[in-house]
């Protein structure tokens, strides 16, 4: 039983709500000098590429993922996760997840070449109609784009947090019972309902007094907003998730995010405890989950089922 779980499951039972689940999912990510467990390679996909939101999907059921430049699904998590430099002007090899939507919706199958990470960070892709590339459209000819303008476009992205230059070999995206590896998340990545999300920041506020403040986008949250954000502040945010994060991960219509660094974790679990008669978290409306499926009973195509090994 890892210390990781133990808070995991001490944070729940703070809640005093008998069969509550909060999904949950440790991030860590291995700079390039780090050494890397070799036990951690065998979670690396084989054969096709994953988006950092479905692999913290799915570490949050159970799983465990380890993505790399090689095997990382959305150009744009590179980015933001330091697996990729931003300028990159050369289109990252072989097909990913996020592009070959792009490539089925484009009427050009056999001769589409998938955006650089350049053309991420300079607005093209976000701003596809404007840019008169439509090939690379989401949902077809009629697709607005992700911003009205590339101007616009450009701006939204520079605001986006990235581990720039790019430091990170690999991130490891684990559920909180993985015990095959000693390791410590770097970020605890949590699913919450609204009505959870008060009762922890109220924990965290209880014993810190610091006030909580979300930066969010409509694109990049489940790697921007939700890991490097908090990796680089060492400050709590949470998002109502992003396009990727809905469609490729399918996070559900009542959940929203929250990245925490594990140090600030600690002090949210440890202030939740000692707050609860403070804060009588089952008294809240809703805080009782109604019956009906388990959050692990609607699992999507979980990632271990075609690791190595």
């Amino acid at each position: 039983m890892t210390r990781f779980y133990r808070l995991t499951r001490r944070l729940i039972e703070a809640m005093e709500v008998p069969d509550l689940e909060i999904p949950m999912a440790g991030i860590t990510l291995f700079r390039k000098e780090d050494s890397i467990p070799g036990d951690l390679l065998q979670f690396s996909p084989l054969n096709e590429t994953v988006t950092s939101c479905h692999a913290a999907r799915c570490a949050t059921l159970g799983d465990a993922v380890y993505l790399t430049e090689e095997n990382i699904g959305c150009i744009a998590a590179a980015i933001s996760l330091g697996l990729v430099d931003r300028d990159q002007s050369v289109p990252l090899e072989g097909p990913r997840v996020y592009t070959e939507i792009m490539r089925e919706n484009s009427g050009r199958k056999e001769d589409f070449t998938p955006p650089s990470p350049a053309e991420f960070t300079n607005g093209t892709v976000y701003a596809c109609k404007d840019a008169e590339r439509e090939e690379y459209a989401l949902f077809g000819r009629d697709d607005s784009g992700r911003y009205r303008k590339r101007e616009t476009a450009r701006r939204a992205t520079s605001e986006m947090m990235a581990i720039q230059p790019p430091t990170v070999q690999g991130v490891f995206y684990f559920s909180p019972d993985f015990d095959e590896v000693e390791v410590l998340p770097d970020i605890v990545f949590m699913s919450l309902r609204p009505v959870e999300l008060c009762r922890v920041i109220q924990g965290y506020q209880f014993l810190t007094g610091r006030r909580t403040q979300a930066d969010i986008a409509g694109l990049r949250a489940g790697c921007s907003d939700l890991i490097a954000r908090p990796y680089l502040t060492g400050k709590i945010n949470f998002s109502p998730y992003c396009l990727g994060a809905r469609l490729i991960a399918r996070f559900e219509a009542d959940r929203m995010g929250l990245g925490i660094p594990f140090s600030e974790f600690e002090i949210m679990v440890r202030g939740t405890e000692e707050s609860k008669t403070g804060f009588p978290f089952s008294r809240y409306p809703g805080a009782v989950p109604e019956k009906g499926p388990g959050i692990n009973d609607v699992c999507l195509d979980p990632v271990s089922d075609r690791k190595k090994g």
